[in-house]
């Protein structure tokens, strides 16, 4: 996934566990689901796991935003970040 040194997501490092449980405590339900399952352990978190403090700030924005009861649909949610991805050629 990323070209530099990462840190287990699932290891034993503590900040970083805490970290994660903060950070996805806030997200919809439905983002808990699991990904397929050849992409297992790859996910654009790992790139932030060597600062836990930075992962959680990054990614509690992007679970914030995502709050059910804002006025935007899962879908809209989607189509948004696609079009983002899209217009910054990246892949996520």
């Amino acid at each position: 996934m990323t070209w530099i040194r990462t840190v287990p997501l699932g290891g034993n490092d503590e900040a970083l566990a805490r970290a994660r449980a903060m950070q996805r405590a806030l997200y919809p339900a439905m983002y808990g689901e699991p990904g397929p399952p050849e992409i297992a352990g790859e996910s654009i978190v790992s790139s932030h796991s060597l600062i836990p403090e930075a992962l959680y700030h990054a990614f509690a924005t992007f679970g914030v935003l995502m709050a059910p009861d804002l006025p935007l649909e899962r879908r809209q949610h989607e189509m948004i970040a696609t079009m983002v991805s899209v217009t910054n050629r990246c892949r996520y």
